[in-house]
């Protein structure tokens, strides 16, 4: 079987909240405010389109437990910033005989307020990145594409 990515969409609101989604995944069924459905995801025997999938909810993890580690260590650094977006690629493939989540790719865009805190935001996003308890306790390869804009 061919490898196959599974993107998910991270967008800060406020405080350390952000709504997650992604364009793979269909609107949750009526009267399931709050809720996701979960199925074995279409590349497999009876797979579901348009439904979170295992894969999308590991994807997700990572991605959210990023946005989450920012978050709290952009507050406790005083980074000014108006804006946290960040695009979340898990991959699956077939490693000898079995199925694994074998890469991560991290894209976060962090929107600053003030040109003179960019490095800072980067070492920022850097250590959340190496702090980030989900991305610490996966086999995956993790990898990081930062973009730091004043806006």
């Amino acid at each position: 079987m061919e490898p196959h990515i599974y993107t998910i969409n991270i967008i800060w609101q406020e405080g350390r909240m952000g709504i997650m989604n992604s364009d793979e995944i269909n609107s949750p069924a009526p009267n399931t405010q709050g809720s996701l459905q979960v199925a074995t995801p279409p590349p497999f025997n009876g797979g579901v389109e348009g439904i979170w999938s295992p894969e999308h909810l590991y994807t997700a993890a990572i991605g959210s437990c990023l946005m989450t580690t920012f978050l709290a260590i952009a507050e406790n650094s005083k980074l000014s910033y108006s804006g946290f977006a960040c695009k979340t690629s898990g991959k699956l493939e077939q490693v000898e005989g079995k199925f694994l989540m074998t890469e991560v790719l991290l894209e976060p865009v962090i929107t600053i307020t003030n040109e003179a805190d960019k490095e800072r935001a980067e070492r920022i996003i850097q250590k959340s990145e190496s702090a980030c308890l989900i991305s610490n306790s996966v086999k995956a390869k993790i990898s990081m594409n930062s973009v730091i804009v004043v806006g």
